[in-house]
């Protein structure tokens, strides 16, 4: 079983959907779900999730103050009102106890949580913070790393882009890069994932396999109602990632030095540098794994 953490968000249903997949995923020992900026709504909606799976899993959250709900209203249209909870504990902190050598952990939010985490390690000898995998949702490789055919015509001929993850706290992102306790980082980016989307025809598919698991009917239930709206359909970044968390093989990486540069991200070749970006993906593989939850 791949022992999986989760920083998350709920701005849209990315993470949200993300959450659901790790939780009926066969594989996956999910141990901990981190929420940012960690309102009392957002974790109210990450502990009905729980619920319906049965996990009494640890919540974190960076700020469950906040005075915002920060939680979007396709996530009660499509899972109907949920009560704000208090029930959670400071990410950082919590990540710091619940981490070992063995731990994967997964970002789909600017990494709050995992920067107070990374500023405590090791202090007044407490906890040290240890990382197997880093996976983390955005970034961004472009000319110079992603051969010239590969690159999606938004980006082609870029260096570098801003990435509002990364942005969300850039300090956080480049202790990460620098942090020994981590073993290694990879990149999801969206030279990549802009060019992922959950369609009509993969909501198709998933209709075919979603009487398999109660993960599978929550996803299509949720993306069902999204896709009344926004027929086109939605860009599937944070699914990836956790995609490629189970299953490296279905992204193509580079090994990169990652910088920032007048606020935007980039990144260089960089043998043994131990971070990789991804610049290609495997749909079939994708989709795959997608659906083995």
């Amino acid at each position: 079983m791949l022992r999986i953490v989760l920083e998350m968000e709920t701005g849209d249903p990315d993470d949200f959907i993300t959450l659901l997949f790790l939780l009926g995923h066969p594989g996956v020992d999910l141990r901990a779900v981190l929420v940012t900026p960690g309102s009392s709504h957002q974790v109210g909606l990450v502990r009905r999730a729980l619920e319906w799976f049965g996990r009494d899993l640890p919540v974190g959250a960076y700020n469950l103050d906040h005075e915002k709900t920060c939680v979007s209203g396709w996530h009660y249209k499509a899972y109907g009102e949920v009560p704000p909870s208090r029930d959670a504990v400071p990410g950082g902190e919590l990540l710091l106890h619940v981490s070992d050598e063995d731990t994967t952990v997964i970002t789909g939010s600017p990494p709050k949580n995992l920067g107070v985490a990374l500023a405590r390690s090791g202090v007044e000898g407490g906890p040290s913070l240890r990382i197997r995998r880093l996976i983390m949702q955005g970034g961004f490789a472009g000319e110079g790393v992603v051969p010239r055919e590969r690159q999606l015509e938004e980006f082609r001929g870029r260096t570098t882009c801003p990435s509002f993850n990364l942005n969300g706290d850039p300090k956080a992102v480049l202790a990460a890069l620098a942090h020994p306790g981590i073993g290694i980082r990879r990149f999801v980016s969206k030279n990549v994932c802009h060019g992922v989307f959950y369609d009509r025809a993969l909501h198709e598919r998933l209709a075919e396999v979603r009487d398999r698991s109660h993960s599978l009917a929550a996803i299509w239930k949720g993306m069902d109602v999204y896709l009344g709206k926004h027929p086109a359909g939605k860009k599937f970044h944070d699914p990836l990632a956790a995609c490629c968390a189970i299953d490296e093989s279905i992204g193509t990486w580079a090994e990169v030095e990652l910088y920032r540069e007048r606020g935007e991200w980039g990144a260089r070749l960089s043998p043994g540098s131990g971070t990789w970006i991804i610049v290609d993906y495997d749909r079939e593989k994708f989709v795959a794994t997608l659906t083995a939850a």
